[in-house]
């Protein structure tokens, strides 16, 4: 989840009217406080209800005009058998879209991770999505398909390089950047396939028991092994050493081994998939955070961008396929700027 989506004041004062008569309805002769617990980058908000003998509920506000709850609904069984800790659903009403869930805390992993605990909670967090990944099976979830992939990544020439930088390409640097873009959905469907959070980051994973707690699932699709993996270390919100890692991506793809999950024999190939993948979503993701900040009005996001270019720019460097894409980053941003990271 991330910052406020900044909704009309009239309409979100309506619907926080409207969450407060709900409530009133579903739980009656509890008393309650309500207070805005996060919003995502989508049109949902979430609320905190604060209750006479001290428990707390979050209550989901998705505009049924904008969101469906229901992929929500379906992702949370699938991920909730696997073993993985979501909230549970207490209440629903698809009508108005809210849903009534259980409170897995206000620490997310982006808060609590130091060098020192690092390790421990990533372990936590590779072993939900391990579970996660187990449960897999085909006809279940929206496959990620061509389709799909390739929509994501032209968000990228027509929000960052159009819109947020202001540069239209010539004919020849469009089919450069259209073939790069097949060579990175050529690796990316031949990858094993699982069911994929997408969002598996340190602002979706809070600090609970059992640890973690997994948010923001709704949009999990069927689609290649190593994309969560790539939310999870390469990160937009926080950044590791590359040793540091790689680390942890061998002591994945060894448990998935030793747990028989779908990944490949020699760990080269299978870190190759992976920094494709990353390629795949750091392109999708400096389009979405051009157009969160245009369209959406949110521009807290342009500080997020460096570490999303330092990361594309790395893996256009390694894989020859990719160094196309490099020359027109170069054009984009002539000047590599030095960012310092910080927890």
């Amino acid at each position: 989840m991330s910052t406020d989506p900044n909704p009309e004041p009239e309409h979100a004062l309506h619907r926080q009217q409207l969450i407060h008569t709900w409530l009133e309805k579903t739980l009656p002769g509890s008393p309650f406080t309500l207070a805005p617990a996060s919003a995502d980058a989508s049109f949902r908000r979430y609320f905190r209800a604060s209750f006479a003998d001290g428990s707390t509920r979050i209550i989901m506000d998705a505009p049924p005009s904008h969101e469906d709850c229901r992929p929500y609904l379906h992702v949370g069984e699938l991920f909730r058998a696997a073993g993985a800790h979501v909230p549970e659903v207490f209440a629903q009403d698809l009508e108005q879209g809210f849903l009534l869930l259980s409170d897995l805390g206000s620490t997310t992993y982006l808060a609590a991770l130091t060098p020192d605990n690092a390790n421990a909670l990533y372990a936590d967090a590779l072993g939900a999505l391990a579970a996660i990944q187990q449960a897999s099976r085909p006809g279940v979830l929206p496959e990620y398909d061509r389709a799909l992939l390739l929509r994501e990544m032209m968000l990228f020439p027509e929000w960052y390089i159009a819109r947020h930088k202001g540069i239209t390409l010539s004919d020849a640097e469009t089919a450069e950047l259209l073939q790069v873009f097949e060579a990175i959905i050529a690796v990316n469907l031949a990858e094993p396939q699982v069911f994929v959070h997408r969002d598996f980051h340190s602002r979706n994973l809070m600090t609970s028991s059992p640890n973690p707690g997994v948010l923001d699932f709704q949009d999990a699709v069927y689609g290649p092994i190593t994309y969560d993996l790539a939310s999870l270390f390469k990160d937009a919100y926080i950044h590791w050493e590359e040793a540091q890692s790689l680390d942890w991506l061998v002591r994945y793809w060894e448990i998935g081994r030793q747990l028989g999950l779908p990944v490949r024999a020699d760990f080269n190939d299978f870190h190759r998939d992976y920094e494709f993948m990353g390629a795949q979503r750091h392109i999708k993701v400096l389009g979405i955070f051009a157009r969160l900040c245009h369209r959406d009005g949110k521009e807290a996001y342009l500080k997020d961008m460096p570490l999303v270019m330092h990361y594309l720019r790395s893996a256009c460097q390694r894989y020859r396929e990719l160094r196309p894409l490099l020359k027109l980053l170069n054009k984009l941003d002539p000047v590599e700027v030095q960012v310092g990271y910080t927890f």
